[in-house]
């Protein structure tokens, strides 16, 4: 790959890569590993941990043929499938503060009266807090479910406001990650997180491609940052579509 141009394309996973908790399509992995990496170094960087990255790509074994793997936003750096760094959010924010987030996470998703509600509500990464009303175990169909009830009543947007309200004056981000839940992270720790780890590299170009490119989502820091050229997209077909066009493949 000595012939790639220097140029980094950065990837969001869930509904840019993958349709949100799903497996990428055996067709769009080919055309990555086969059209895409041979001419540009490409990572991605998702809020999820390494375990999960690895699963929606198909396997470890896929995940480690790209350039770089960002979990968390960054804050967890893999390579050729090896952790290189990371970095924990109970030392940024300090065990009194992130216990007051998640009481109060706690109290307030007790409160709400949804179609269903499963297990796993507070999920602990070591960059961020995830905080999921309908409950991470949650089947597709339960999923589903919550997702049209979320956009007809927004249920995370106005958990996401309580949250901003309450811990205001603190150094805290609450962005809605994903389809069901929202993420809590220090200030910074953001996407752009994972842009420090390739400075040295001085790429030409660095493209970043999510789906949650608005005002409150995981992807509009990294969408917006100087130091990138963005582009929003709506599903991995759209991907694919707008890979083709910049990349001129056929």
């Amino acid at each position: 790959m000595t012939s790639r141009k220097s140029i980094l394309y950065l990837f969001d996973v869930d509904g840019t890569l993958t349709k949100p908790r799903q497996v990428i399509t055996d067709d769009f992995k080919k055309f990555l590993l086969e059209k895409v990496l041979p001419k540009v170094s490409v990572g991605l960087v998702s809020g999820s941990d390494y375990c999960k990255i690895s699963e929606q790509m198909g396997g470890e074994d896929v995940a480690c043929k790209f350039d770089y793997v960002f979990c968390e936003n960054g804050v967890m750096q893999y390579r050729a499938g090896k952790e290189i760094s990371s970095e924990s959010i109970t030392t940024r924010l300090g065990e009194n503060l992130t216990q007051r987030i998640i009481n109060f996470a706690l109290n307030y998703m007790s409160k709400l009266e949804l179609p269903a509600k499963r297990g796993t509500f507070v999920e602990f990464r070591s960059s961020m807090i995830n905080l999921c009303p309908v409950g991470r175990s949650c089947s597709q169909q339960v999923r589903d479910e919550f997702v049209k009830f979320d956009t007809e009543h927004k249920i995370r947007q106005k958990f996401t406001e309580a949250l901003q309200k309450e811990f205001a004056g603190h150094d805290v981000i609450f962005a809605l990650g994903g389809q069901i839940s929202v993420d809590v992270f220090p200030v910074g720790w953001d996407k752009t997180f994972c842009l420090k780890h390739v400075e040295a590299q001085k790429f030409d170009e660095i493209h970043f491609f999510g789906d949650k490119t608005t005002p409150g989502g995981n992807d509009y820091e990294i969408f917006n940052d100087s130091r990138t050229i963005g582009h929003a997209v709506t599903s991995p077909d759209d991907t694919k579509q707008l890979l083709k066009k910049c990349l001129n493949i056929e």
